[in-house]
């Protein structure tokens, strides 16, 4: 029979777990959008200063030096600004997954409790042997 408050309840659960999940991936998200404005203003910043050293170099070894040094500084920074701001991905899948972890684990322990269903046994039918 159905029963109209256990419906309720899993209801409100059910509704308590998503309002808690949404809040922590907008969390999640406000911290990304944070990295990559930091990133952003960093590497403007990084770019405007190497600007202002190219124009006073007098060489173009001193030209190529610093470009290369330039070049390597940036790369390495956007690896490592790339690499924090996946790891932040990674969080908010594993924050977004959270609330649907317990009723999957509930369900497949549920699974691997329950009693196998009795086989279905169809009868077999034997060939007459004719005495010859």
């Amino acid at each position: 029979m159905f029963n109209f408050d256990e419906a309720h309840q899993k209801g409100r659960e059910v509704m308590d777990g998503m309002l808690k999940s949404y809040a922590e991936v907008s969390k999640v998200f406000q911290a990304i959008a944070s990295e990559a404005a930091e990133y952003s203003k960093k590497s403007y910043q990084d770019g405007v200063a190497h600007a202002e050293a190219l124009s006073s170099v007098k060489s173009p070894e001193a030209f190529l030096d610093l470009n290369m040094a330039y070049l390597r500084a940036s790369y390495e920074g956007a690896i490592a600004g790339m690499s924090r701001i996946g790891d932040m991905y990674v969080d908010l899948a594993r924050t977004a997954y959270k609330p649907f972890e317990a009723p999957v684990v509930r369900k497949a322990a549920a699974k691997a409790t329950a009693p196998a269903p009795a086989p279905v046994q169809t009868p077999v039918e034997t060939p007459a042997v004719s005495a010859a």
